[in-house]
């Protein structure tokens, strides 16, 4: 099966009407926008709908208007493809994003988080005082010398806040000396475009607003990576939950480095990559960078069949590799190769033949129809594992070993937290 990457936008990408395919199509998106309405306390997606532009580009908003357009074409893509991708990777804001949807932080944490985030960089540069501009086509050395001369003080200061492929740098910071270094630019013929943002992200601007927010991220729990994510600030996967209070918190001042992402991907074999939000703003920069990985934005209608039907053949082997590689046939084989403890005749057969007899019968269900589990199914098969263990008087901490391994090896630790090793209470 080939390797796919799932790409999460930033900020940048909102528009008016943004998800709206997504909305029309699938019950899981539409519950995704009530949920960020709840969160929230205003009605996001009277906003996205029919809003101005310039309240939906304010910081506060965009966020997690993204954040939600992002986590409704996933909760699709789920429902309707379901290939469990090898990376993931978000732009900035969309980092909270593939956190989110890797099982890393709620959605309710997301949303909170990343509105919050939003008010504290907006607060951190007063308006106007900022600027972002996208220089196209420069030498990167040229672009950091640019900013060194148009830096004279701790009250005009630029830098390159993202590496966004060969041919696209930001740079960032007060106003006025983002426009000397532009100007410097645009006299050696490099393009230069100034970005509709409402704060000048990941400048040193931004020091006081990481300062708090990290306060804000410190107060979250943050679950195991459901599959590995890639830190905008290092271009490489996350390799502990610990690392994201203080990687979202450097996150802020630090330029977001896209190209390294695009890099690994190619050099990890990622043959795949959907774009899961507005616009196509990642699907263009890996087009250029990265042509060795075929990729397709997912917001529209017409997108969402197209890479359906790309990814027919992968959601086939899926399903086969799951029918010998499920929770329910894995159950069976730790039920088996644990040792027994028990020489209570009568109670092994209630508690442990038994229950073995009904996991036996699910799986051959699964073997007639070959169809991948339920999750009712895999939850049934969870509980009866359990009691036979119980019953063999396996210790609590095999037992945790190997539920562990049961849902790492699956991908279904998300799916049934009160099995996962944080729920346990050993004494």
């Amino acid at each position: 099966m080939r390797k796919l990457a799932l790409l999460f936008p930033g900020q940048g990408s909102q528009y008016i009407g943004m998800g709206q395919d997504l909305l029309e199509r699938s019950a899981a998106a539409r519950a995704a926008f009530a949920e960020a309405n709840e969160v929230l306390g205003f009605d996001l997606q009277a906003l996205i709908a029919n809003g101005s532009s310039e309240k939906l580009t304010r910081t506060e908003n965009a966020q997690p208007a993204l954040l939600t357009v992002s986590v409704a074409a996933f909760r699709v893509y789920m429902e309707e493809v379901g290939v469990v991708p090898a990376y993931s990777a978000g732009h900035s804001l969309g980092e909270f994003s593939a956190l989110t949807c890797a099982g890393v932080m709620t959605f309710q944490d997301a949303l909170r988080l990343v509105r919050r985030r939003g008010q504290l960089m907006q607060e951190a540069a007063a308006e106007g005082t900022g600027a972002m501009c996208a220089i196209i086509g420069a030498d990167p050395n040229r672009v950091e010398e640019a900013c060194q001369r148009a830096s004279i003080s701790e009250q005009q200061e630029v830098v390159i806040s993202n590496y966004n492929s060969s041919g696209q740098l930001v740079i960032s910071g007060h106003r006025a000396a983002v426009e000397e270094a532009a100007r410097e630019l645009e006299r050696h013929s490099t393009r230069i475009a100034f970005l509709q943002v409402s704060a000048p992200f990941h400048s040193p601007l931004m020091k006081g607003a990481a300062i708090r927010f990290k306060e804000e991220l410190a107060s979250c729990t943050y679950s195991t990576f459901r599959w590995p994510v890639i830190s905008n600030v290092t271009g490489k996967p996350y390799e502990s939950p610990d690392q994201v209070v203080d990687y979202l918190t450097e996150q802020l001042t630090a330029p977001v480095r896209w190209d390294e992402t695009m890099k690994l991907f190619v050099e990890q074999g990622v043959s795949l990559a959907a774009e899961l939000g507005a616009k196509q703003v990642l699907t263009q920069f890996m087009r250029a960078d990265a042509k060795s990985v075929m990729c397709y934005p997912y917001e529209k209608a017409a997108e969402l069949d197209a890479l359906q039907k790309e990814l027919e053949a992968d959601i086939m082997d899926q399903a086969r590799h799951q029918a010998t590689n499920n929770v329910v046939t894995r159950c069976l084989a730790a039920a088996v190769c644990t040792r027994n403890r028990n020489w209570d005749s009568e109670a092994y057969e209630q508690g442990f033949i038994l229950p073995y007899r009904q996991v036996q019968r699910l799986q051959e269900q699964l073997d007639e129809t070959g169809e991948p589990p339920t999750q009712a199914q895999m939850q049934e098969a969870l509980k009866l594992l359990k009691q036979m263990l119980d019953t063999k008087m396996v210790p609590q901490q095999e037992q945790q070993k190997r539920f562990a391994d049961i849902l790492e090896k699956t991908g279904t630790a998300a799916l049934f937290p009160e099995f996962s090793p944080d729920s346990w209470v050993i004494a």
